[in-house]
Formats: C-alpha cells, sequence, structure tokens
C-alpha cells in the first residue's frame, strides 16, 4: 500500500507541474479522448467491449494492464478495422514480456485516422457572398462555374487527421486473488498542419474473490490527461472508470467453457445525449457479453456495445490465435476487425 500511496502522489504531482508549466485556460474537452475507448481486441469486441474482468493475454495492456501479470510468454499482437464504410482505419498493435515470477511489461500503439483528405480550398471551388457557386472572385460569375474552372488538380494538396495512444503497461500479481497495474500513456492528435500532445495515467487492479468469479477495474486518465495544441488550446481528458466482472464456468458437460461478462464505464464529463444513462454530470454506458470455448480449439462470442450487437469468433492454432469480431452500425455502416495474437511458446522464454 504504501508503493501504491508513493506513485499516486508522483503521478498528482506531475499532473500540477504539466498544468502549471503550461498555463493558461484549460478546457475540459468532451470526447477529446474518444478514439482510445473503442478497444482492441477482436475477441474482446466480439462480446461487446466486455474484457475488464476476464483479460488474460496481451490486451489486457488495454483493458487491465494488472492483468497482464497473468502472461506466462512473451506475446505480440496487431490489429485492423476499418469503420464508417472504410473511411476511419483504427490500427493497434503490441508486445508483451514476462518479468520475474509475478509481473509482466507491456508496450502498446494505437491509431486511429482518417487519410488523405483532398484540400480543395485553393482548387477554384469558390463560392461567392449569397452562397452560389460562381459569383465570388473565382468562376464566372453568372451563378454558374464551367467545367473546366471547377477543379485544378494542381491545387489541391492532401492530408491526414490521425490521432495515436503509445501505452507503457505493467501489471503485478500481490497474491492468488488479487493483481494491480497500471499505464503510462503519450497521446498526439494532428489534423492538417496542427498537432495536441499530452500524457495521462491508468491505474487497474483485478480480485478473484472465488475461483471462477472475477472482478476488474480501470481507471483511466486517473489524474486528468491534458492535451495541448499548437495553437494554445488545451484540453482536459476526465478520468473514466471501467469496471466489470465474469464468471468463468466450465464443464465437461459443455466440452469447455461458458463465459458472461459485464462492463460499465462511469465517466465524468456531462453527457446528457450520447451516454445511455446519466444521473447529472455523471454518464453510464453498458456492455454486456458471452463467450463460449469448445476444447481451447474454437470459441464463438456475442455481445452488446452500448446497445450495439456484436459478434465473433476464434480459431486458436499452436502459438497462434486469430480473432475476429463483428458490430452493428446500422447509420454508419457495419465494422468489422480482425486480430493476431503470437505466443512465443519456447522453455527459454517462459516466465520463471
Amino acid at each position: 500500500m504504501r508503493i501504491l500511496r508513493l506513485t499516486a502522489m508522483v503521478l498528482i504531482g506531475l499532473t500540477f507541474i504539466i498544468k502549471d508549466g503550461y498555463g493558461g485556460k484549460i478546457v475540459t474537452a468532451k470526447y477529446a479522448g474518444e478514439f482510445i475507448a473503442t478497444g482492441v481486441g477482436a475477441r474482446a469486441l466480439g462480446m461487446g467491449g466486455t474484457f475488464v474482468a476476464i483479460s488474460e493475454d496481451i490486451t489486457a495492456g488495454y483493458w487491465n494492464p494488472s492483468a497482464l501479470a497473468k502472461i506466462q510468454y512473451p506475446q505480440i499482437a496487431a490489429m485492423h478495422a476499418q469503420r464508417f464504410a472504410g473511411i476511419v482505419n483504427y490500427n493497434y498493435g503490441a508486445i508483451a514480456l514476462p518479468i520475474g515470477n509475478k509481473s509482466s511489461i507491456a508496450v502498446s500503439l494505437i491509431r486511429l485516422g482518417v487519410d488523405d483528405i483532398p484540400n480543395t480550398t485553393e482548387a477554384l471551388l469558390d463560392y461567392g457572398a449569397d452562397g452560389i457557386p460562381g459569383t465570388g472572385d473565382l468562376g464566372e460569375g453568372n451563378g454558374k462555374i464551367d467545367d473546366n474552372e471547377r477543379l485544378d488538380p494542381n491545387k489541391v494538396f492532401y492530408f491526414n487527421s490521425a490521432e495515436y495512444a503509445f501505452y507503457v503497461s505493467y501489471g503485478i500479481r500481490k497474491s492468488e486473488r488479487f493483481y494491480y497495474g497500471g499505464n503510462v500513456k503519450l497521446i498526439r492528435k494532428g489534423i492538417g498542419e496542427n498537432s495536441a500532445y499530452g500524457m495521462g495515467f491508468d491505474f487497474s487492479c483485478l480480485w478473484q474473490p472465488y475461483s471462477h468469479l472475477n472482478i476488474g477495474a480501470n481507471l483511466q486518465d486517473v489524474t486528468t490527461t491534458l492535451l495541448v495544441w499548437d495553437t494554445g488550446r488545451k484540453e482536459a481528458i476526465t478520468p473514466t472508470a471501467k469496471i466489470g466482472a465474469a464468471y468463468i464456468w466450465e464443464s465437461p458437460k459443455i466440452m469447455g467453457q461458458l463465459i458472461p461478462a459485464f462492463d460499465m464505464d462511469v465517466r465524468f464529463e456531462n453527457r446528457r445525449y450520447s451516454a445511455q444513462y446519466n444521473l447529472g454530470s455523471v454518464s453510464f454506458d453498458l456492455h454486456a457479453g458471452m463467450e463460449y470455448r469448445f476444447k481451447q480449439l474454437l470459441a464463438f462470442r456475442t455481445g452488446l456495445d452500448t446497445g450495439r450487437f456484436t459478434a465473433g469468433f476464434g480459431i486458436k492454432l499452436p502459438k497462434l490465435n486469430i480473432d475476429y469480431a463483428f458490430l452493428r452500425h446500422y447509420d454508419l455502416g457495419d465494422t468489422h476487425r480482425i486480430s493476431l495474437i503470437l505466443t512465443i511458446e519456447e522453455n527459454k522464454f517462459k516466465r520463471r
């Protein structure tokens, strides 16, 4: 407990130093860290994003870093997804290593971006003060723009809008039933020539009161994460509490395992319309999911991610897990996610 108190004091101190160093007014911006909330790993996402209490692989670096202490061999992970009819690309990669006999470390990178956005502001696309094409400084001035004048390809340039999160994660086993850990994360956001940087901290724990029952919590951005733009704007990402529970039922009658899980995201940024439920400025989003594992070879999953239907399946090969997840979205198009986890199962790399 002394270590936890000291760590908390250091993190809070760093946050005040960062804020005082930059000075100026800080805006609590809704959704400033929303790209991080998507989640990683097709296994978790196929279960509706219910993974805080059952993280047991490299993706715990995102969901619950304390559970990294459960991995026995080094692991490498990757995921790719395209959202909103392929407009938005979401990529994730990570490496995790066991350390000693009770702890692990991992590094992860998340990127969400819209690439090759055309900028046509200088390419003869001009509107007059009355909003009619061709009545501005460019064009014919008669309410029409000639097809040859509409676009000059030489004056079109392309830019990206991208958001990055780099995690350094650590998890340790305190006892057979309790784990704790945390993240240090660096965030970069950029659109065109402008960019912002920030640093945040997460703290998590995993408790197993009974052999088949897991309860987990991950407090993200625990000291509030400050994003500073090169324009002078400063945005604060407020803490999010991810709380989850899962029960692992294993029986020869079903020839495998059945895992129901439930997670809840609690936010404090006054989301009154985008959240499922709210109590004043505190909002609540719910996740529910279930996984059936057949003899540790095949897995079938389904869930609800804040009310949206999810499904998926997984195949376990020697040293390699392949997972797929589907997310239903009626307005913005369905999302398909594929992830891989490579486990280096060699005795010389096994946890001591």
